[in-house]
């Protein structure tokens, strides 16, 4: 599958199914004024994407209770995730210390990374451990727990007991879904906890998350985005979420193109 840039017809009908929760391709043909082929070509391509998902008579947005397969959303807007990442990257000095969690674009995170010297790196991610430990400068010290075969994270309490032993500079967190109100939401509760156990042992932390996670329903709430120091993102959040973002105190640093 390959990269989905959204123009600016996409972007306003994945809004329109946000907010109506359901939409056929006749009601959204009319709203937009296209023919139902130039709907049908874009409901198959955010589709394919993930983005949305099909149901009989309809689209909808994926399930809140499911995330998307691992391999799909490595590749799901690749080139956003490389960019967050580069900026955030920009944001760590050398030698300091960091958690890193779980996703997709905490990896691209830690491939950011790699020209810095003497990071001290807590992770529950085997994938960004074996990358990371390729540098001799960096101290990579690995969280234990049950391991999950589709991505290789660990979770559990024996990761959130190891968490709790340090104090660190940056909490590097991904997240599945941000509420128009603020709120962090993941799809999966062992995951949230270590997130949770992350944010709360970080003198600062950092959110590298892409516009298409905002609204993006999940059932596991992680906290309020006012525990985030900064978000990284590669477009600018919409105008509902600006005045909270304002409110909580969370800058916002957009990865241009």
């Amino acid at each position: 599958m390959g990269d989905l840039a959204l123009n600016r017809r996409q972007e306003q009908l994945m809004a329109r199914v946000r907010e109506e929760g359901f939409a056929t391709v006749e009601d959204l043909a009319g709203h937009f004024d296209v023919t139902q082929q130039t709907i049908r070509r874009d409901l198959a391509a955010l589709c394919d994407a993930g983005f949305l998902r099909r149901y009989h008579g309809g689209v909808s947005l994926p399930s809140s209770v499911e995330n998307l397969a691992y391999a799909k959303r490595q590749h799901l807007l690749h080139e956003e995730k490389t960019r967050i990442a580069a900026l955030l990257a920009q944001h760590i000095p050398d030698d300091a210390s960091l958690f890193i969690n779980l996703g997709t674009t905490n990896e691209d995170v830690a491939r950011a990374l790699m020209n810095h010297k003497g990071l001290r790196v807590i992770t529950n991610n085997l994938n960004v451990a074996i990358m990371l430990s390729e540098n001799p400068s960096f101290e990579v010290i690995v969280a234990g727990g049950v391991v999950r075969g589709r991505d290789h994270g660990v979770t559990g309490q024996p990761a959130i007991e190891l968490v709790r032993q340090f104090k660190v500079d940056f909490g590097v967190i991904g997240i599945s879904g941000i509420d128009l109100d603020g709120t962090l939401l993941d799809f999966d509760l062992n995951e949230v906890r270590v997130s949770q156990a992350i944010i709360e042992h970080s003198r600062q932390v950092l959110l590298a998350a892409d516009h298409s996670k905002v609204g993006r329903n999940a059932m596991v709430r992680l906290g309020p985005i006012s525990l985030v120091h900064a978000w990284f993102t590669d477009s600018a959040p919409p105008s509902e979420l600006t005045a909270v973002l304002a409110e909580a105190g969370t800058q916002v640093h957009v990865a241009g193109a």
